[in-house]
């Protein structure tokens, strides 16, 4: 909900509130909407130099930098790591920053795996050919203790700063591992013979299932979980979309399953299981219309009919939602409840 200070001004004008408690109201407002990220031209600069800076110590990472040595790169890492840690408690020192602070401590973040490659190098312990350039490029079971030990790092600065974006690391090493995982059990031919699929959907209902659990847990006005539950979606979704059906049996329970996640996206209000979700159903329908209905003349108006039935079907919800909330909602576990009213 965006509040305007016009909105405030009109609830004066209907003696809802008072003009005093207006102004003292509205630069604690204004000072909440600073440290929430939205579109301003601040939070732009914020988020872009912070995602060139995360990208060229990750994604970006040239071959030149092994010419430092493993000694080199571990000891570059852990100083720019523990810069990157100065800053953040810098940052929050200061009022109204939270979002660069969140920014520097999620770079911290990126630079454990690059420290630890550097310690594995260093003394000797890592295999020749393979650079921490192909880190997030190539599938390899190596990787395993660098995400072991980032998953482990990042758990304590989460727990001594408290800082939501820092998550974003953690939910790309956790797919990260689902892949790699899938490699060391099965080998290069894991996603042939489909395991990788699996492990990928295994792994997403359990990030999926962490996410929930922070959701739950999480008191604060802070959205811990947001990033758990996009790479728990992706990693979940990917690996079932990438799953063989040949039967038609199987394909039309992949629509169920997309389905129930733009229902279950409405319940937790979590918009990432209706993107990902309509995205599935489309390319079931898509599919039924290219391949089974290929010639049919009523399937476009059985669809139209489906989707005008939808539209009305949500005129009915926002018409009777305080009512059906009412109703439904005294079901649910206590917690459940406390979110949804904080997700509100």
């Amino acid at each position: 909900m965006k509040i305007q200070k016009a909105d405030l001004q009109l609830a004066v004008e209907r003696q809802i509130i008072s003009a005093e408690t207006l102004e003292q109201l509205w630069p604690l407002l204004e000072e909440c909407q600073r440290s929430r990220p939205s579109f301003q031209g601040t939070h732009i600069l914020y988020y872009l130099g912070g995602m060139i800076a995360i990208g060229a110590l990750s994604l970006f990472m040239t071959m030149g930098w092994e010419l430092f040595g493993g000694w080199g790169l571990f000891a570059i890492a852990l100083g720019m790591a523990m810069g990157a840690i100065g800053l953040t408690r810098w940052f929050l020192q200061r009022q109204g920053f939270a979002i660069p602070a969140g920014i520097m401590l999620t770079l911290a973040v990126v630079l454990v795996p690059l420290a630890i490659y550097g310690l594995q190098a260093g003394m000797g312990l890592w295999v020749e050919g393979v650079v921490y350039r192909d880190y997030h490029t190539h599938i390899d079971w190596r990787w395993v203790w660098m995400e072991l030990g980032t998953l482990l790092a990042a758990s304590l600065l989460l727990w001594r700063f408290r800082l939501p974006f820092a998550v974003m690391p953690v939910a790309v090493t956790l797919w990260y591992m689902s892949m790699d995982f899938a490699s060391l059990f099965a080998g290069q031919s894991a996603w042939e013979g489909g395991l990788a699929q699996k492990i990928s959907i295994l792994f997403g209902l359990g990030m999926l299932g962490l996410a929930f659990w922070v959701d739950l847990r999480n008191r604060s006005p802070q959205d811990f979980a947001f990033w758990l539950y996009l790479f728990g979606v992706i990693t979940f979704w990917g690996g079932l979309s990438l799953l063989d059906s040949s039967d038609e049996l199987g394909k039309f329970l992949y629509c169920c399953v997309n389905v129930g996640m733009i229902f279950l996206g409405g319940l937790l209000m979590r918009r990432v299981f209706a993107v990902f979700g309509g995205l599935g159903m489309s390319g079931y329908l898509f599919y039924l219309s290219h391949k089974v209905f290929v010639d049919s003349v009523l399937f476009p108006f059985v669809l139209t009919g489906l989707g005008l039935g939808l539209v009305y079907l949500g005129v009915l919800w926002q018409q009777h939602e305080a009512r059906l909330a009412a109703r439904y909602q005294p079901f649910l576990p206590t917690p459940l409840q406390e979110m949804l009213e904080r997700r509100r």
